[in-house]
């Protein structure tokens, strides 16, 4: 198992956000994580990227433990978190930005060969590369806040609502990067508030009520799911 999340509580403060979480997430695969506003769907994965502390339970990657770790060795063990609501750098350019996820690697050579590669996936972004940041769109800043994430040569891609604020048109788009990422070997983690979309794309799915896991299994199941249809797909 590539990430193994058993029994974690997180929160803030005082305030307890997910309670006994257990999460497993397969090589090559794309779990996804639905629920509800206030589910604790960001906090979950913000304990699995250390930016938010555990207090219970424990977080394997690899078969080794990474909760208590800093979110910058996190990300050193091979995990990178697409955060909700992109958080580009603004004031820096295109190039600027992809090259801050590539900021704890030493391999220059690789570096540019793969910033050449997000370019190659991301042609808008070649285009826009001098660019500042906050003159994009949304859906090209979500593809910017991706492409920045892949600069850190991640084993596992953690993804949280990818399709918050976009276009039909470019959730779509967004949807095949993510599909794209996936047949390449690379991991998901992907929280969507689009249920439908998430259980489309995911192998597998957990959903979260009130903080807790109420309901798991392979995604297209749930998607049968009477709770899940009533719940989350307004079916």
């Amino acid at each position: 198992m590539l990430l193994e999340m058993k029994g974690v509580t997180a929160g803030y403060g005082k305030i307890t956000a997910i309670r006994d979480i257990s999460i497993a997430v397969p090589e090559g695969k794309i779990v996804t994580i639905i629920g509800g506003n206030g589910a604790g769907k960001t906090t979950t994965l913000r304990a699995m990227s250390g930016m938010r502390p555990v207090m219970q339970g424990e977080i394997k990657f690899e078969g080794k433990r990474i909760d208590g770790l800093p979110a910058s060795k996190v990300v050193a063990h091979g995990i990178a978190h697409v955060p909700e609501g992109r958080r580009i750098f603004p004031d820096m350019t295109v190039e600027e930005n992809l090259r801050t996820g590539a900021f704890l690697r030493k391999d220059k050579p690789e570096i540019e060969s793969d910033l050449d590669g997000v370019f190659g996936r991301f042609p808008r972004l070649r285009e826009r590369r001098t660019q500042r940041a906050q003159t994009m769109s949304g859906g090209e800043q979500q593809m910017l806040a991706i492409g920045r994430a892949l600069m850190s040569k991640p084993r596992l891609l953690l993804m949280d609502e990818p399709s918050m604020g976009l276009a039909p048109v470019i959730v779509e788009e967004i949807a095949q990067i993510i599909e794209e990422i996936n047949e390449q070997g690379l991991s998901v983690v992907l929280v969507e508030q689009n249920a439908e979309l998430a259980l489309e794309l995911a192998d597998y799915a957990y959903v979260l009520e009130t903080g807790h896991c109420a309901l798991e299994g392979p995604a297209h199941e749930l998607h049968d799911n009477e709770h899940v249809r009533a719940a989350y797909l307004g079916i």
